[in-house]
């Protein structure tokens, strides 16, 4: 792809920013026009669920870049705005709030949308999600005067939310269909021991079981009991992602996510995507993947900048992610698509790791307090050595 004259971005998160970022880093000197409809500058995702959940973190310390940034990269920033349409043969990009915007490159980096489950009542207003700042705000402002929350869903956004509100002194019953949390991502020898971490910070764990409806956006029933009425209800059961733009252009997708190559190219010429609602090619792991993790989605981002520049950029690193939930933090690197092998190792000062492999091959590791284990293990996955 040639240097773009025009670089139109549509997105608001961590790879809309990259994406800027990564033309100017790359000496593109085109106009940047970033569309998203979010009132806020690209901010900080993983603290929602824990620090700024627990009110220990001001939004003025959410911001990836300061405001001032934007005007000194000289990016402009659409709030409150969204990409309606795109047209790849004419290379526009109709605007939700009226207008149409000539690209010469677009990256598409709309993300995902929090998923409700199709039971009775999910849809009832006062249910509340975490995704965006909006979101987040709203149910740190519950939270304040709630006795009792419910958190429907074991992911790592429901552990760490549950955790973090039980830390504000809220009663805070967990709901999984899960037997042991994470088990299916992680494997059981870690499961229990994030389940461990639950229980310590007094999380109610109603385990093995899903929602059979929620009544009243208070009243969360399940096939074994129903739980007393919640002040807040938190349904954190995964994203869906938002691919439908990219879908009625004609672009090719996969599972509703926009396929691209490693250097973040779409079907269409001109256009790119990165982020949540891309399925990846990645260069080292030789095949496709799904990936949700905010420090990929920079990754991807910058990629997608870069290669609107002109530059020569491929997405090749093992996707990864931190997780705290209380005061323990994990950290994860993994292709993120299966394992038949699961080897744990206990270390001598309290840490320990879990190896993941398939057929032979070291697909993933997870630490605790074992950090030369997490580095260790990024490489060989990356290099497609043998599990340890």
């Amino acid at each position: 792809m040639s240097a773009a004259r025009r670089l139109v971005i549509a997105g608001g998160g961590p790879a809309a920013l990259a994406a800027a970022r990564g033309y100017r880093d790359t000496g593109g000197d085109g106009d940047v026009v970033l569309v998203t409809p979010e009132l806020s500058v690209p901010y900080r995702r993983p603290p929602l669920s824990k620090d700024y959940l627990r009110g220990a973190l001001d939004e003025s310390e959410l911001p990836i870049e300061p405001e001032a940034w934007y005007a000194e990269h000289d990016v402009e920033v659409r709030l409150g705005d969204a990409a309606a349409r795109l047209d790849p043969e004419t290379r526009t990009v109709a605007l939700a709030g009226g207008g149409l915007l000539r690209y010469d490159a677009c990256v598409l980096a709309t993300g995902a949308a929090p998923a409700r489950l199709p039971v009775a009542g999910a849809e009832h207003r006062r249910i509340r999600v975490l995704r965006s700042l909006a979101e987040a705000r709203a149910l740190r402002e519950r939270a304040e005067t709630a006795e009792r929350a419910v958190v429907v869903g074991s992911g790592f956004i429901g552990c760490e939310a549950a955790a973090s509100l039980s830390m504000r002194g809220v009663a805070v019953t967990l709901v999984s269909d899960e037997d042991i949390p994470h088990a299916t991502r992680l494997g059981e020898e870690a499961g229990r021991r994030i389940q461990g971490w639950l229980e310590e910070h007094r999380v109610q764990l109603e385990l093995g079981h899903g929602v059979d409806a929620i009544e009243r956006g208070v009243t969360v029933r399940t096939p074994a009991t129903t739980l007393p009425d919640a002040d807040l209800v938190l349904m954190a059961s995964g994203v869906t992602p938002r691919g439908d733009l990219a879908a009625a252009a004609g672009l090719a997708t996969h599972a509703g996510r926009i396929v691209v190559d490693e250097r973040m190219r779409t079907s269409a010429d001109g256009v790119l995507a990165a982020g949540d609602v891309a399925w990846a090619r990645n260069a080292a792991a030789g095949r496709h993947l799904a990936v949700e993790h905010w420090g990929d989605a920079l990754a991807m981002g910058e990629v997608a900048g870069r290669t609107a520049a002109g530059a020569d950029a491929t997405w090749a690193e093992a996707p990864g992610f931190w997780s705290t939930i209380g005061t323990r933090t994990l950290k994860y690197a993994a292709w993120g698509d299966g394992y038949d092998e699961a080897r744990f190792a206990q270390r001598p000062a309290g840490g320990w790791s879990v190896w993941y492999g398939r057929d032979g091959v070291t697909v993933g590791v997870l630490a605790h307090d074992a950090d030369e284990d997490y580095e260790h293990g990024r490489e060989l996955v990356e290099s497609g050595a043998p599990l340890p």
